[in-house]
């Protein structure tokens, strides 16, 4: 593949709700220019962008897969990206190596929720978009009926570029309402004919949105509209590049992937209406004054780690954006994240698994480069003079959180650094050791999330591991004051052991954990010891009293004491703090608290009500609901116990039909109710005992 210049490059994202013939159709296209020779099926299972054996097996996309073409005297680099909710993270990454994107839609299921999440994020990154309603030769196919849908969700920007001649298995062509031409396939051999006169009519009506939208674009070619002159062909097409760039239209297409009918028109128009690299209009913050700056396409080498893969036998490999300058063999380049040098010796382009090398590349491209050691996914690389540092993707928030366990013994620092390597892919993996409860926690987007990281765990590294509960951690506290003294006495020849104290807790009213207090007068417990009661007190308090949970929120007032001069010791005042403290906290009312969180559930108007009641019916408390930025979709706000959320994710799937989404943050400690800290205290006597 030939270099080619920055505004001779497209960057398109292709995303879609699982289903919809998102893969099939960026196969279909590379076939199309004749990047490849032929495709896979849903059936076969040969698809050249799904080649990861989860992805074989499910016959869905996991992971971005990069594959470029030519076409025309431009070449455009495709992302396909996951349907799937649950792999969103890597929609997020794709975007963010992309200039535009194109939605695909099936004309037989219609707008679908993944497909309004992506659009939504898109619109958040001010990124131009496209669309192409797929399936057009299946039974139930229904292009008006999607596109109105698709006004309805999305707004006038929605903008048809063609009809289709016929639908289903009567489907064989489309009208370009712009052109007034048809164009009819067979076996994916174009020929243009005139347009069919039952479909004139319609044709006209649709080419007059067109040209008013076209118009729109340009103050010369609305002043022209206006005063009802006839806009020519190329003036509608660079109205509606105009208007696409900006955001304001929506172009549609049709077409089928498998029956290879409108293919060629869509290449057509990513080359027509999509921005190049010359638009980017990015900005990242200078390093030197911490202000923020656009980037210039034109400056020296910058690029942005959008994918990092790694493979046991190859490495790693970093895939990279450039958004500025050029890069070539031999060139140094600067991680400015991370603050060092990275040494590269090579550099290739992806199909699907395919690697292409390249010894050059220029603003606009994206490329992989293999073993750079510190890089890591959102990255900045530059030239050594880069003084810039782009913005990390936005990833989701990973909500899904269980506990694994090495399945043999031994393995448990294995099974910890396959999943360590796994997220250093995946992003919305996270991995977290939880000290506390002795567990290896794993955070993830979801059941099915889950599953494809334990498989890659095992077919990767070689490692297996079980799940189980993650610890969940409560906490103890008390509800009113006591006294008590503590005295370690023991005499057995020579030195022996002499420490007491006097001692009060409290319940402590700033909000902190513990405050240690010391009311000594007169030298009764001599100060070289003080250090040694409060440690015995932070330690008793620690291991907990009634649950062996840490003891919180207490405050401890050494009131008295006693010493002797020759016996004392720090560990004898140690050892009686800690009998002090475990006679007065029984009388102080302990209670046991456990973790809330702060939850905001949004979702479609009509499921909030069973979203409320799944909230109380996890003991969570409703604050109140409000309007959010979406039309039709509401946030409710509740407070959940920890306890409570753990498949909370897969639930609130289920109630709104994969619409519903939420965040939490931690918000502090409640008491557990009676019977279930009964539960509790039970079951952790039980792990104590056993242990």
């Amino acid at each position: 593949m030939k270099d080619y210049g920055s505004d001779l490059i497209r960057n398109v994202a292709v995303v879609s709700h699982d289903g919809a013939g998102k893969t099939a159709l960026v196969e279909s296209l590379l076939l199309t220019s004749g990047e490849i020779d032929a495709v896979g099926t849903g059936q076969d299972n040969k698809h050249i962008m799904d080649f990861e054996p989860e992805e074989i097996q499910r016959n869905v996309t996991i992971q971005l897969g990069m594959a470029p073409c030519e076409w025309k005297g431009h070449k455009v680099n495709f992302i396909d990206t996951p349907g799937y909710s649950e792999f969103h993270g890597e929609v997020r990454a794709a975007l963010r190596a992309c200039d535009g994107m194109l939605m695909v839609l099936s004309a037989t299921s219609g707008v679908e929720i993944d497909t309004l999440r992506a659009f939504e994020y898109a619109v958040e990154l001010d990124m131009p978009r496209m669309a192409f309603i797929n399936k057009m030769d299946l039974d139930g196919a229904d292009f008006f009926g999607t596109l109105e849908r698709m006004r309805e969700l999305f707004g006038k920007a929605i903008m048809p570029l063609q009809i289709p001649i016929g639908e289903g298995r009567a489907f064989k062509g489309v009208i370009d309402v712009a052109k007034m031409t048809a164009y009819v396939y067979d076996k994916g051999t174009m020929k243009e004919v005139d347009v069919p006169a039952e479909y004139v009519g319609k044709a006209q009506e649709i080419r007059e949105m067109t040209v008013e939208a076209a118009a729109e674009g340009s103050d010369d070619l609305l002043e022209k509209y206006l005063n009802e002159e006839e806009l020519s062909l190329e003036e509608i097409r660079r109205g509606l590049r105009e208007g696409m760039i900006s955001g304001r239209v929506c172009p549609v297409m049709c077409g089928t992937a498998l029956g290879r009918i409108g293919l060629d028109q869509v290449l057509d128009r990513m080359i027509r209406y999509m921005p190049d690299a010359t638009k980017c209009k990015i900005k990242g913050t200078d390093i030197d004054s911490g202000e923020e700056r656009a980037i210039d396409v034109a400056g020296p080498f910058t690029g942005f780690v959008v994918k990092t893969m790694l493979d046991p036998f190859s490495g790693k490999q970093s895939v990279i954006r450039i958004f500025a300058g050029s890069l070539a063999e031999g060139d140094r380049i600067f991680n400015t994240t991370q603050g060092v040098e990275e040494k590269w010796s090579k550099m290739f382009t992806l199909i699907g698994k395919q690697q292409v090398p390249v010894t050059a590349a220029k603003a606009g491209d994206i490329i992989v480069i293999p073993k750079l050691s510190a890089a890591r996914t959102g990255d900045t690389i530059g030239a050594m003079d880069c003084k810039v540092r782009l913005e990390p993707i936005r990833f989701p928030q990973p909500l899904y959180t269980v506990a694994v366990k090495a399945t043999k013994k031994g393995e448990e620092e294995k099974v910890t650094n396959a999943l360590l390597k796994i997220s250093e892919e995946d992003p919305t993996c996270h991995i977290i050791k939880s000290s506390e409860g002795k567990q290896t926690l794993v955070s993830c987007m979801g059941e099915v999330h889950l599953e494809h990281i334990l498989h890659k765990m095992t077919r990767k590294y070689g490692v297996t591991a079980t799940i189980e509960p993650p610890y969940i951690p409560y906490r103890e506290t008390i509800r009113s004051s006591a006294e008590a003294e503590g005295k370690q006495k023991k005499q057995s020849g020579g030195h022996g052991q002499y420490g007491h104290v006097k001692l009060r807790v409290a319940p402590l009213a700033s909000g902190e954990d513990f405050s240690f207090v010391d009311k000594i007068f007169g030298g009764a417990v001599p100060k070289q010891y003080i250090p040694a009661v409060e440690k015995g007190v932070r330690e008793t308090l620690q291991a907990g009293l009634i649950a062996h949970y840490p003891m919180i929120g207490v405050e401890v007032t050494l009131l008295d004491g006693s010493y002797h001069s020759v016996d004392s010791s720090e560990l004898a005042f140690k050892m009686a703090a800690a009998q002090a403290i475990k006679k007065a906290i029984p009388e102080a009312k302990p209670v046991l608290l456990e973790p809330i969180y702060y939850v905001n559930v949004f979702a479609p108007d009509q499921f909030m009500g069973d979203i409320m009641g799944d909230l109380n019916s996890r003991r969570g408390r409703v604050l109140g609901m409000e309007p959010s930025k979406r039309e039709g979709v509401s946030v409710v706000k509740a407070q959940v116990p920890l306890a409570e959320i753990g498949d909370y994710v897969t639930v609130l799937r289920s109630i709104t039909q994969g619409q519903g989404v939420y965040n939490m943050t931690f918000d502090g400690y409640e008491e557990v109710p009676h019977k279930q800290a009964e539960a509790i205290i039970q079951k952790r006597s039980q792990v104590a005992e056993e242990s």
